[in-house]
C-alpha cells in the first residue's frame, strides 16, 4: 500500500471504525440485542432531516445539536456496502488531492462538500430520506481532483473541459442506475458536494488565495 495523506487516514479511520462498530453491533459481536439499533440510532441523531435548513431559516435559531449534524452525518452510513463505497472514493480521491493539499485543506473540502451537499438536500420539496454518508463529500474530493486536473490542462494549454469527463461518467451512471432500479434523492447532494469541492480548490490550495488574488485583477 502507499503512504496516504494523514488528512485521508483520519477520514478513513472515523468512517470506517464508526461502521466497524455498527457492523460488530448487527452481527451480535458486542452490545446485546439492544446494539442492533445503534446504526438507525445514530442516523436519526446525526443524519440531516429533510427541511431542517428551512426550519432554522424560519426561525432564526441554529442551536448547536441541529448544526453538530453537519458534521456527523458524513460520518454515519445506511449500511456495510454504503461505507465501503463511501471509503473507497474517499480513499482514492483524497490520496490524489492530499499529495498537493494540505491536510486542513483536504478536510475543509470534504465536510464543507458535505455541508454544502446537506444544505441542497435539505431545501429539496419531498426528499422524505434522512441525509446520511460521506459520498457528498467524497464528490467534493472529486471536485478537487477535477479542479487539479483544470489547471494542469491549462497549463499545459489544452482543453480544460477534458478534467471533468470523471463527474460526467459518474453522473452518468447515476442516471443509468436510477432508470433501471428508481433514483436515489441524494443524488443533488453529491452534485453540489462535487461543486463545492471544486470552488473550494481555489482559496484553499498551496498558493490558492494569491492565485485568486491575481485572477481577479486580471478580470
Amino acid at each position: 500500500m502507499n503512504p496516504l495523506p494523514k488528512a485521508v487516514i483520519l477520514l478513513a479511520g472515523l468512517i470506517g471504525g464508526i461502521e466497524l462498530l455498527f457492523s460488530g453491533a448487527e452481527a451480535g459481536l458486542f452490545g446485546g440485542a439492544g446494539a442492533i439499533g445503534w446504526r438507525m440510532g445514530a442516523i436519526e441523531r446525526w443524519g440531516l432531516p429533510p427541511g431542517l435548513v428551512e426550519w432554522m431559516w424560519e426561525s432564526g435559531r441554529a442551536p448547536w445539536p441541529e448544526l453538530a449534524r453537519f458534521l456527523g452525518f458524513p460520518l454515519i452510513h445506511y449500511s456495510f456496502t454504503h461505507a465501503v463505497f463511501a471509503l473507497v472514493f474517499v480513499l482514492a480521491l483524497g490520496k490524489m488531492v492530499g499529495e498537493v493539499f494540505r491536510p486542513w485543506a483536504v478536510l475543509a473540502v470534504f465536510w464543507g462538500s458535505s455541508a454544502a451537499g446537506g444544505i441542497v438536500f435539505s431545501l429539496l420539496p419531498g426528499a422524505g430520506l434522512i441525509l446520511a454518508g460521506g459520498f457528498p463529500g467524497a464528490y467534493g474530493l472529486i471536485g478537487a481532483f477535477t479542479w487539479l486536473l483544470w489547471m494542469n490542462l491549462g497549463a499545459a494549454g489544452a482543453s480544460r473541459w477534458r478534467a471533468f469527463t470523471l463527474i460526467a461518467m459518474l453522473m452518468g451512471v447515476q442516471l443509468l442506475f436510477g432508470a433501471l432500479f428508481g433514483t436515489s434523492p441524494d443524488w443533488p447532494a453529491d452534485l453540489a458536494g462535487f461543486a463545492t469541492g471544486f470552488a473550494l480548490s481555489f482559496p484553499v490550495s498551496p498558493g490558492g488565495p494569491t492565485r485568486l488574488v491575481a485572477r481577479l485583477r486580471q478580470r
